[in-house]
């Protein structure tokens, strides 16, 4: 377990810090003042450490592949045109077609889309459409996927055996408490109000922005912009005093429900996450908006992941 110094005994009889020097468990929230408390915490770092850890998590991330041409073979071979870190040598070919995306296997790749093997060419869908294509290979542990940003497109691929997920440290978090659990007012936007969001590719994109959070802490008020539609679950990305300084440096993220019908909502920042790119080099993560970079220390939610010594 990580050494905590000082605050180690106010913070296990306030909140409960992650127990994380065991890799193969969640972080654990010790006993607090309120035990329901306690133990919701404890039930969302046992969710959210099986979705990092699962078979095609963010931990099996092992490659990142841009398309640069109208049409690449892939596989782990030599002689592939993108040669990916796993998989049999041979995988298949990839080709664009102005904005649509095929895939033609190789003959005799043992290969998968759903439970039906993958004999011949198909339309591969991007993450940017309704029902994305995943091709699974060896024997369903490694997952071949398109990601569409901007006008670029990504192969994009996971294996349940990456050294990135067998050697997953697990997570860290801040004291945190309920009183980082703050009720918020929602102040709507004009319909159609957008934000731009650069990601760490340096892509910008422009994302709805339905609204904003305000809420009081230290005798102030903060406001942070919502990202989503009106009326359904928002998304923020921020920036605080601990970015670089224990947290994530790039900043984390919030899920936020939908705002109730006098415009108000519960914001956690015990719940704070990490982005994708905290833990693999092959995600492209939306970066926190200088409308959320406050000059606040949120000393709760996640910190920032330490991958073991020698993996990037």
């Amino acid at each position: 377990m990580r050494t905590w110094g000082r605050a180690l005994g106010a913070i296990m009889l306030a909140v409960g810090l992650a127990a994380c020097g065991d890799k193969d468990a969640a972080p654990t929230v010790a006993a607090a003042v309120d035990p329901a408390f306690a133990a919701e915490q404890q039930q969302w770092r046992q969710k959210r450490y099986e979705e990092l850890h699962a078979a095609d998590g963010w931990t099996s991330l092992v490659g990142l592949h841009w398309l640069e041409y109208k049409a690449h073979y892939i596989g782990s071979g030599p002689g592939s045109g993108i040669r990916l870190a796993v998989g049999p040598a041979k995988l298949g070919m990839v080709a664009r077609d102005g904005d649509t995306v095929w895939f033609t296997p190789e003959r005799g790749a043992a290969l998968q889309v759903g439970d039906k093997p993958l004999t011949g060419r198909i339309r591969f869908a991007s993450d940017r459409d309704p029902a994305p294509t995943l091709i699974s290979f060896d024997d369903g542990k490694g997952q071949l996927s398109l990601i569409h940003r901007g006008e670029r497109y990504a192969l994009r691929v996971k294996h349940a055996d990456a050294a990135s997920r067998a050697n997953f440290t697990g997570l860290q978090y801040w004291p945190g408490g309920p009183s980082w659990r703050v009720n918020a007012r929602f102040v709507p936007h004009a319909p159609g109000k957008t934000l731009p969001i650069v990601d760490i590719t340096g892509l910008t994109t422009q994302m709805p922005n339905a609204g904003a959070l305000e809420f009081e802490r230290d005798g102030r008020t903060w406001r942070l912009e919502a990202l989503g539609e009106p009326g359904r679950e928002l998304f923020v990305i921020f920036a605080d005093r601990t970015s670089g300084h224990g947290s994530y440096p790039a900043g984390r993220y919030l899920d936020v429900a939908a705002p109730d019908a006098n415009g108000q909502v519960q914001v956690d920042f015990n719940h704070a996450y990490n982005p994708p790119c905290a833990f693999t080099p092959f995600a492209t993560c939306p970066l926190a908006p200088p409308e959320n970079r406050l000059d606040l220390r949120i000393d709760a939610g996640e910190q920032a992941y330490h991958a073991p010594e020698g993996e990037a």
